[in-house]
């Protein structure tokens, strides 16, 4: 076997301007981050991916099609196995079994940007709505796209995106202006420009953990319809969800098996099943401009089964996704992770992926969640309130539903900022977390401030670092108001690049 050494700089992950800061003086505490939000080394499937490669390239037909350029729609047996599993898995919503609506993408974050290239122009496009606090690497892939100073920043209430909200900014840009101020007028016939793009995570938001009431889902597709709006919804925790128990019940065996609770509808099955209103069908819009829908489910492999496998997946209208997959990069690469796709399209095919997230990864994540929100309400009561995801006090007759990697918690004191708080935490404790800003809208921080809250992530770390981390928090907590000592750690400037 032959091992191919790693020099130190190709094992360091990239994202080190926000997730992989603290001291190397070997003299301080061991670095604790509970900011980054990867899986744990311990629930990636290796043995499965090793077995799963060894089947693709023993197969000479598979082999070849695998390592050639892909067709722009993406490897045809992943597209086939997602549409039967998505049917199967929402089936009480109807999803129809249509490889045609399936489009494989290099992940969520690499799609955002060809669906910005193939679905939006700068000149007619207003601008891009984020639901906050929203995912924070989002807003530079926007900006990127030729929206600089035009992200709008939409609240979120107990219920989800403020759809009020969101109407009164849509009205503030009036009337449609004429599509020939485009400056993409080669996206007709097989694509179009919309009039706003609306960010969203409805399920397990990051940061916030919240889900999105089907209420507010409904209220947000007629919202989206009325204005020309495409909503991307960042659907990456729909399979990593699970029961939670009440706070002192039991769990019996925190390596078994976990199934997934009810799903609820994605925007792209309400947006498929709401009918139209007649309002909807008079909006000046043409049919074959209502053909692409006006929702999408951005899916991704990354935290089902390894970000380095950089695939994922788009579900819309057939004729959104046949134009995703006619974006420029595409059509000169063939579709993104050809190989990766295979590979996973393996997993499917042999129930390794389904097994995988009901005895593995589920179960990693409810036992994780489970410990932070104990910690937590052990150590960090006084201080902070957990928003979405606390363990129930007792026993109910609706089983609560939680998912994702994320608590997102309030902090009680108004006289210290989450911010003050992260860079304490860094140099006292050696411990990353995320402060509530990161988290605001860029450009439009103002209308969604979050200086009073703090992410918490219990996916990445040892579960003894997890409880050990919040235990230091309080720490600092606890002795805010105290003299200190010369901290030991210090952050460094050149690790922010």
């Amino acid at each position: 076997m032959v091992v191919i050494p790693l020099q130190p700089s190709a094992m360091r992950p990239a994202r080190t301007s926000v997730s992989d800061r603290g001291s190397l003086d070997p003299g301080t505490k061991p670095l604790i981050n509970l900011l980054r939000g990867w899986p744990a080394p311990s629930v990636l499937p290796v043995a499965q991916l090793k077995a799963a490669t060894a089947d693709v390239l023993a197969d000479s037909d598979m082999a070849v099609s695998s390592l050639q350029y892909g067709p722009d729609a993406g490897f045809q047996p992943l597209r086939a196995l997602l549409a039967r599993y998505l049917s199967r898995f929402f089936s009480a919503y109807g999803v129809p079994n249509d490889p045609g609506r399936i489009c494989i993408t290099g992940g969520a974050s690499q799609n955002a940007a060809c669906i910005l290239q193939s679905f939006t122009d700068p000149a007619y496009t207003a601008c891009i709505w984020v639901s906050a606090p929203c995912y924070f690497l989002m807003c530079p892939i926007f900006e990127d796209s030729g929206f600089a100073g035009r992200l709008r920043a939409v609240p979120e209430d107990d219920k989800g995106t403020d759809v009020e909200a969101l109407e009164r900014g849509f009205q503030e840009f009036g009337p449609r202006p004429p599509v020939s101020d485009s400056y993409k007028p080669n996206l007709a016939p097989d694509r179009k420009a919309y009039r706003h793009v609306v960010y969203v995570v409805p399920t397990s938001s990051n940061p916030s953990g919240s889900s999105m009431t089907v209420a507010r889902r409904e209220q947000l597709v007629r919202l989206a319809r009325k204005y020309d709006a495409l909503l991307i919804a960042d659907d990456v925790y729909d399979f990593l969800q699970w029961d939670v128990p009440h706070a002192d019940a039991v769990l019996a065996n925190k390596q078994g098996s976990v199934a997934l609770p009810s799903p609820l509808p994605r925007l792209v099955d309400v947006d498929r099943m709401l009918p139209r209103a007649e309002d909807d069908e008079n909006d000046g819009r043409d049919v074959q401009d209502r053909r692409f829908g006006n929702a999408i489910s951005n899916a991704s492999f990354s935290k089902i089964v390894a970000p380095g496998m950089r695939t994922g997946w788009v579900e819309a209208t057939p004729a959104f996704s046949y134009g995703l997959a006619q974006t420029g990069s595409t059509k000169s690469g063939g579709a993104p992770s050809q190989f990766s796709a295979a590979t996973i399209a393996v997993l499917m095919h042999t129930g390794e992926l389904d097994r995988h997230l009901r005895e593995v990864a589920r179960p990693a994540l409810q036992w994780r969640h489970r410990l932070l929100a104990q910690a937590v309400q052990e150590h960090l009561g006084e201080f902070l309130d957990i928003k979405c995801g606390a363990l129930p006090t007792g026993p109910s007759s609706t089983m609560a539903t939680f998912g994702g990697y994320f608590l997102w918690l309030k902090l009680r004191r108004t006289d210290i900022s989450a911010a003050a708080i992260s860079k304490r935490a860094l140099a006292d404790e050696n411990l990353v977390i995320a402060e509530g800003p990161l988290f605001e809208v860029k450009g439009d921080e103002e209308s969604a401030q979050f200086d009073d809250h703090i992410r918490l992530c219990f996916a990445w770390e040892d579960e003894a670092k997890i409880v050990e981390g919040v235990k230091r928090l309080a720490h600092v907590l606890r002795n805010w108001d105290q003299p200190r000592a010369k901290a030991s750690n210090s952050i460094d400037a050149g690790a922010f690049k």
